[in-house]
Formats: structure tokens, C-alpha cells, sequence
């Protein structure tokens, strides 16, 4: 048996193995990866961080390069399986997490892989991230099969489509990203629910993030009255080349995605378009179906916590976003979130 269960191997799960291994505890990493990183090797080929190097590294190693450049997915996936085997983190990848259950006060993981053992943990840490299932809307089994459609957890580069048009569904950054790499090859048309607001990536030479940090943005907590303003407004585009690209007629605006049939896709203004690909970057939404705890999931399967503290006693949660700041879903932020964990069970331990 374990004193610690961590599941997930990503930066929160190798953000939190870092602090867990300088106190006398055993633990255990789990992945369904086949190693450290593979979730940022299969991300879209030109990601690009808008966050730079300077606040892009977990705790004790930095991310190599100029401080206020930002890196690349390649990079990130490189540093992260670096950052596993520098620090000798135990992770068991290739294991699937099938089924968690607590009696008699002690966590039983049960899990698949060519073992299919089960681990027994007096805590465990459920370092899944936001990433889990990706969220389409059901208008999506509506439309014609003709039309190559893909989440944007599924796209890579244009390669994959067919001459045409293309339209973006999702107005976050990641569907600002896509749409702006796709105007270079093809008509290419966003759709948003909400007004796009733009911050470039540099002021005077310095990382927006900079500022942000300079200005306690990063620091805002989840139940601050400027953490609450905050989370209301949403996420602006970091980057002005959209914004030049709308302007000079690359990509076209379209509003709120409500219905479609066959290739037409119905806007709310009642406006339609004739489309031959549809990039839904809709988003995620929690997929914790073997997380059989009761009482710790409320609507929409979203956990309750505070500051991924719940209210069964060894249950934990890390690397979601607003955790407890701005930067909880950040590489930068989740060391925060990460040590504040690792230093409340070693205080219920020391009990």
C-alpha cells in the first residue's frame, strides 16, 4: 500500500510528484500514456504557447531558451519528459485507471493495463487536467457525412481536409490559432458566441504574462472579487494576427453555431453557410465515470473541492482551471496549487 496515488502523469501529476518525493512518503504516478509529454506530441503541429518560458516550467528545472519567447508543443513535450526522469518521479505508464473506490478509509485503484493490478492508497491525487472528453454539440451527427469534421483535440494541420471552406467553431484561443493557420490555405470562417477581445503577446519587450504577474493577475484567486471579474469577462485572444486577419478579410466572423442540416450551418442571426469542414473547438468537458467516491462530484460531474481539498478525507484534486488562481491549469501556476497540497496531507499525516 501507498501513502499516495497520483493519477495522471501530466504537469500537474509531475508537478506534484516533484514535492511529494521531498517528504518521506511512498507514492506512485499513474498514466495511460505511453510516456511523459504524449498529450502535448499529439496537440495541433504549430501550437504555440502564449504563455513564454519564463512561465512555462514546473518547479526546480527551468525551461531552456530566452525567458520571454514563447515555446513551441515540441518543446513542452521534451521538457516534461526531461523533468520526469531528472527528478526519478515512479510513474506506471500505460495504465488505465478503470475504477476507484474508498472503504474502511483506505483508496482501492483498480486499473488496466498488461497487468491489471489494483493499488491501494491511504490519498490519492487526481491530476487528470481539463482535457478530458472532448465536448461536441449534438447538431454535429446532423450535418452530412461529407463534411470532414474534426475536434480540435483531433486536428493536427490542413493536411487532413478537403478543399473548401472551412469553418472554426469556438472563439477560446486554441480555435483562434487553428482558424488563423487555416486562412492561409482556405476560406475560413469563426464562429463565436462572444465578442473577441485581443491582448498582444508583448509590451515593450516583455511577456504579457510579465505583466499580468507585475499587475497580481496571475495571483487572483477563484473567489476574489477580481478573480470573480476575471473568470465573467473569459480568456482574451493572446495575439494581435487574428485580429489582422479578421480585418483584412482572411477569416470571417460568423456568430453563436445553432443548428445545421446536411452541409448548411445555421448562425444565430438566422444566417447560414454552405460548409466542406467544421473544426469544433468547443472544448472539454470532465470525465471522472470511474471516480466512484460519492460526494465528491456536483453538477455536470464538475468536482467539489476548495482548493482541491474535498470533503472526503484523502481525495484531492490538482491542474484544473481556477483551482484557486488564474494560473491553476498554467505549467507556472500548478507548482503553486501543487506544493499547497503536498504540505496539507503531510500535515493530516504528522496528526
Amino acid at each position: 500500500m501507498y501513502n499516495t496515488i497520483v493519477i495522471g502523469a501530466g504537469q500537474a501529476g509531475l508537478a506534484i510528484g516533484y514535492y511529494l518525493k521531498q517528504f518521506n512518503h511512498s507514492f506512485l504516478i499513474l498514466d495511460k500514456s505511453q510516456e511523459a509529454g504524449e498529450v502535448w506530441d499529439k496537440r495541433y503541429d504549430s501550437l504555440v504557447l502564449f504563455t513564454p518560458r519564463a512561465y512555462s516550467a514546473l518547479p526546480g528545472l527551468d525551461l531552456k531558451g530566452d525567458p520571454q519567447d514563447f515555446p513551441t508543443k515540441d518543446e513542452i513535450s521534451q521538457y516534461l519528459k526531461v523533468y520526469a526522469e531528472s527528478f526519478n518521479l515512479p510513474i506506471k505508464y500505460k495504465t488505465n485507471v478503470t475504477d476507484v473506490q474508498r472503504k474502511n478509509n483506505i483508496y482501492y485503484i483498480s486499473t488496466e493495463s498488461t497487468e491489471n493490478m489494483e493499488y491501494k492508497a491511504e490519498n490519492i491525487i487526481i491530476a487528470t487536467g481539463p482535457f478530458q472528453k472532448p465536448k461536441i454539440p449534438d447538431l454535429a451527427n446532423k450535418l452530412s457525412k461529407d463534411i470532414v469534421q474534426l475536434h480540435s483535440s483531433e486536428y493536427q494541420n490542413p493536411s487532413q481536409l478537403k478543399e473548401g471552406k472551412v469553418l472554426v467553431v469556438g472563439g477560446g484561443n486554441s480555435g483562434a490559432q487553428i482558424a488563423l493557420e487555416l486562412s492561409q490555405e482556405m476560406k475560413t470562417f469563426l464562429s463565436t458566441s462572444q465578442h473577441l477581445t485581443f491582448l498582444p503577446m508583448k509590451i515593450r519587450n516583455k511577456s504579457i504574462f510579465w505583466w499580468f504577474d507585475k499587475f497580481g493577475v496571475l495571483k487572483a484567486t477563484s473567489n476574489s472579487l477580481f478573480g470573480k471579474l476575471i473568470q465573467k469577462r473569459g480568456d482574451p485572444i493572446f495575439g494581435l494576427e487574428l485580429k489582422y486577419a479578421i480585418r483584412n478579410g482572411d477569416v470571417a466572423i460568423k456568430e453563436r453555431t445553432i443548428g445545421g442540416k446536411e452541409n448548411k450551418v445555421i448562425f444565430q442571426d438566422n444566417t447560414f453557410l454552405d460548409v466542406d469542414n467544421i473544426i469544433w473547438a468547443t472544448g472539454f468537458k470532465p470525465d471522472y465515470s470511474w471516480l466512484n467516491v460519492s460526494g465528491v462530484l456536483g453538477g455536470k460531474g464538475k468536482p467539489i473541492h476548495n482548493r482541491g481539498i474535498t470533503n472526503m478525507e484523502g481525495l484531492y484534486f490538482l491542474g484544473l482551471p481556477w483551482l484557486y488562481r488564474r494560473g491553476s491549469a498554467l505549467l507556472q501556476g500548478v507548482g503553486y496549487d501543487a506544493e499547497y497540497l503536498v504540505k496539507h496531507i503531510q500535515n493530516n499525516n504528522e496528526r
